[in-house]
């Protein structure tokens, strides 16, 4: 393993992914992190105080990288919600939000919904920087782009964190076309609004 430190952090995050993944949250200890890891325990405790504390900087890590790369503004509402329901099903996929949903679902409802993280942060900014650009060419409604990219973070959670229970109405590819037509028809500009501003 290389030496510095976000070398250092990337493998120990890894390595608590892949426990996580074997083990579950509740059955994986900083001492199983550091053993797969290849480190000793005291050296973990140098850039985390706990495993809470991994724990909390992987799911946090795992749901950023699902955020889309690049800065290219969408064109309509129509790639703006594809965008948006392409984060989600990406989120919904993580073998981590699986292994989490299955095995230990007090912790996924805490680490994914009762607490209001970075991660979930960071994506609450990037989707307030697409609303507002929506905003200024036409294609979203007018109104608070942070209370608009809240309304449209708690829709799209919701959708992740209950997929599974509704899989028999809503089987993958309706789950992605129903959460597209309500992310539109919520940020869709009302009569009289259409057009650049």
């Amino acid at each position: 393993m290389a030496e510095g430190a976000p070398d250092t952090e990337t493998a120990i995050l890894d390595a608590a992914l892949e426990e996580v993944l074997a083990h579950g949250i509740r059955r994986t200890t900083a001492s199983d992190i550091a053993r797969r890891c290849g480190i000793a325990r005291q050296t973990l405790y140098r850039y985390w105080p706990d495993a809470q504390a991994v724990f909390a900087a992987l799911v946090t890590r795992e749901l950023v990288a699902a955020l889309p790369a690049g800065e290219r503004e969408c064109a309509d509402l129509n790639e703006l919600a594809g965008l948006l329901v392409e984060t989600a099903d990406h989120v919904r996929r993580l073998p981590l939000v699986d292994r989490l949903r299955d095995t230990d679902p007090e912790l996924f409802a805490h680490y994914i919904l009762d607490r209001l993280g970075r991660s979930q942060r960071a994506i609450h900014a990037e989707t307030a920087r697409r609303i507002t650009a929506g905003q200024r060419a036409g294609y979203v409604r007018s109104g608070d782009p942070a209370q608009l990219a809240a309304m449209v973070l708690l829709i799209a959670q919701s959708a992740v964190q209950s997929a599974p229970l509704v899989a028999e109405w809503l089987p993958e590819q309706a789950w992605r076309t129903e959460l597209g037509l309500a992310l539109r028809g919520y940020l869709a500009p009302g009569d009289g609004e259409a057009g650049p501003r």
